[in-house]
């Protein structure tokens, strides 16, 4: 019988987060969502016992360590990190304000950052980190400045930590979504939205749940560290990949 596993979801109450959520319960596992809102405990109470819900700003070190205390006391340890939670402020150079700027490197590099320091005492052997990256990040889109190099950084730091933690057992992989209907992707204009749909080799936008099911693999699967796994029905392939 497979051993449970505890997981943290940021980015949790909605969306890619919480279809991931809804995997790891499904399988089995106990999960802690995280997000700023109260919308989160709903979630979590959908979800049932074995969810958690945990109030935090990532952005903020302090708040997503206090919530890491009462993740490991509550579930007794920690073993699979999904950093989701993200932030999109757009704009062109010289229209975008500096403080959102920093906002979304905040919230999507240093964020993913805050929250995998804090839970990587708690990450033992056969343990996971899946970071969740972005086309933008390695694509250029104008207006996209801030979240590209957001996106473009966490690529780095995923590469970056699965060298230094594969030593002690800790897997570090970059999942990329492509265009997902959201509440993020809601914002844009249905001209905007149709635009990106045609480039898309597969003719149709993902799905979250579609997402959920590639985090989930990329999370158990025991021999992959430093990969960039693209869910973006054939986007990347049509501009290729870096090396």
């Amino acid at each position: 019988m497979a051993t449970e596993k505890v997981w943290l979801v940021t980015g949790a109450s909605r969306g890619i987060g919480r279809a991931v959520a809804q995997r790891a319960i499904a399988a089995g596992d106990r999960v802690a969502l995280l997000a700023r809102g109260d919308a989160v405990k709903d979630a979590a109470a959908q979800l049932g016992e074995r969810a958690l819900a945990l109030q935090a700003d990532i952005a903020d070190r302090d708040s997503v360590q206090a919530a890491v205390t009462q993740l490991v006391e509550q579930f007794g340890g920690l073993d699979i990190v999904v950093n989701n939670a993200g932030l999109h402020r757009g704009g062109r150079l010289g229209r975008l304000p500096m403080e959102d700027w920093q906002a979304v490197l905040d919230t999507n590099l240093t964020g993913s950052m805050n929250v995998i320091t804090a839970a990587s005492d708690h990450l033992g052997d056969d343990s996971a980190i899946v970071n969740v990256g972005a086309v933008v990040g390695f694509r250029g889109f104008p207006g996209d400045a801030a979240y590209g190099a957001s996106k473009a950084g966490l690529a780095g730091l995923t590469r970056a930590l699965a060298i230094e933690l594969a030593a002690r057992g800790t897997r570090v992989n970059l999942v990329i979504p492509g265009l997902v209907l959201t509440e993020m992707t809601g914002a844009l204009s249905e001209k905007a939205m149709e635009s990106m749909r045609k480039t898309i080799p597969m003719a149709r936008y993902g799905e979250a749940a579609e997402i959920a099911e590639v985090i989930e693999w990329v999370a158990r699967s025991r021999y992959m560290t430093g990969a960039f796994v693209p869910v973006d029905g054939g986007l990347m392939s049509s501009f290729g990949m870096p090396g």
